[in-house]
């Protein structure tokens, strides 16, 4: 038996089926700042430029499909003729998405790309790509299309004279996004007849920007052979939706990641936005927040911290990096700890120091406990949330919450998997 679930903190999500997926949502930025066209805002992970309907490069960054070549041009006969329906595009090149490669997008006709690897019908909760997501409905219309165009360096996805399903009477929408082997990333907009703020999101969440999140395996013992998954989005960009109108398009553009790093050397040297760090078990760099987490976690590389000169483990193990003829040290906090209990000092200054160690881990522990309890985003609540999930507060999807599901479009004669709803996590 299997179990699909979505929790969350800041929103309610609920679906079953597979096995069980809860949903803690990790980030919570605030509006950005107001900005004049076109600065520059970083969101860490990218940064983004907006073009005003003034602007020529608004017009250089709009791709006229119709100039494009025919045979490369498909349009997507369900997907312009359903409701809340996505299907699964393979693309021709690797798109590096938060530094990660991916070769296969889903989407989706609420007007953004899911970039996630387990397809479920939740799909506007995270992991997302979302030039405009809303309810939109192209089957309301003859003249609504969900347009793909790949020419083996960039995927252009448009959605066509759309119009929202519960205000028909505002007009159409015409919107694209443009996804670069490079890694970037263009929101361009032809027609938004209304201002985005105003567009309802009782129905069906109203969002503008990117999501990525990790997936996390937990075993439920109570239950035999059921799995939890559990989905933390660790990083969110939200534009700003009064700077999206008719004419307007956003750049956004990669930031280096740890993940770019491929030797112990150059990610501990590393000068960017992230500590990165080195594990030697993985031979892989990382922040410790990325699409890898639960590999980073099972194989114990937060507890360990390399250096580049030499390597030390304990019982004087060394190990050499053939591969860059470089020594590296590796300490394992275990090792760290048990030099530091091994050190001599005298006997009274050691019950002092133990006293003063004890009253700073009783106040530290009530400090934590305070802090976690108000930040769950931060990193010691994900250190919580990660190894106790049962026992954090989550809120449950129902219909009508306004938070749809989405169902995925199959090729004919595959089965498609059977979703159920439950009302119990």
């Amino acid at each position: 038996m299997f179990t699909l679930t979505y929790c969350t903190l800041n929103h309610t999500y609920l679906n079953t089926y597979s096995i069980c997926l809860t949903y803690y949502d990790l980030v919570s930025q605030s509006p950005l700042s107001q900005i004049s066209h076109p600065e520059d805002t970083d969101h860490d992970y990218y940064t983004s430029k907006t073009y005003g309907p003034s602007d020529p490069m608004s017009k250089e960054l709009w791709v006229n499909i119709d100039q494009m070549d025919k045979e490369k041009v498909k349009i997507h006969g369900i997907l312009s003729n359903t409701h809340r329906q996505a299907a699964r595009v393979n693309l021709s090149f690797d798109f590096p998405f938060y530094g990660h490669l991916l070769r296969e997008v889903t989407v989706a006709t609420g007007g953004f790309i899911y970039t996630g690897d387990v397809v479920h019908r939740m799909l506007t909760a995270t992991q997302y790509i979302a030039p405009l997501m809303a309810n939109f409905d192209p089957s309301l219309s003859r003249n609504s299309t969900v347009i793909y165009f790949d020419n083996g360096t960039a995927l252009v996805v448009q959605w066509d004279h759309v119009h929202l399903q519960d205000s028909y009477n505002q007009g159409s929408f015409t919107f694209q996004a443009t996804l670069h082997s490079d890694g970037r990333i263009v929101f361009a907009y032809k027609e938004v007849p209304v201002q985005i703020a105003k567009i309802s999101s009782v129905n069906h969440p109203v969002k503008v920007g990117l999501s990525d999140a990790f997936v996390v395996v937990h075993k439920i013992q109570q239950i035999p052979n059921v799995r939890r998954k559990t989905i933390y989005e660790y990083h969110r960009v939200e534009l700003l939706k009064t700077k999206i109108t008719s004419g307007t398009a956003v750049e956004m553009m990669p930031l280096p990641t740890c993940l770019q790093f491929t030797s112990c050397t150059s990610c501990i040297e590393s000068q960017i936005n992230f500590n990165c760090s080195w594990c030697h078990r993985l031979n892989r760099c990382s922040s410790g927040f990325d699409r890898h987490r639960q590999d980073w976690v099972d194989n114990s590389c937060p507890d360990e911290v390399c250096v580049d000169v030499f390597c030390v483990r304990p019982k004087s193990l060394c190990l050499h990096d053939r591969r860059t003829h470089l020594h590296i040290m590796c300490v394992t906090a275990a090792a760290a700890k048990s030099t530091a209990e091994n050190s001599t000092h005298p006997l009274h200054m050691g019950l002092i120091l133990g006293m003063l160690l004890l009253l700073l881990v009783m106040v530290a522990i009530v400090l934590v406990t305070v802090y976690v309890y108000h930040h769950p985003s931060s990193a010691a609540g994900l250190f919580f949330i990660e190894r106790r999930p049962s026992r954090w507060p989550a809120m449950k999807f129902r219909r009508g919450s306004g938070h749809p599901a989405y169902a995925e479009v199959e090729p004919v004669g595959q089965e498609k998997e059977g979703f159920i709803e439950s009302e119990q996590c």
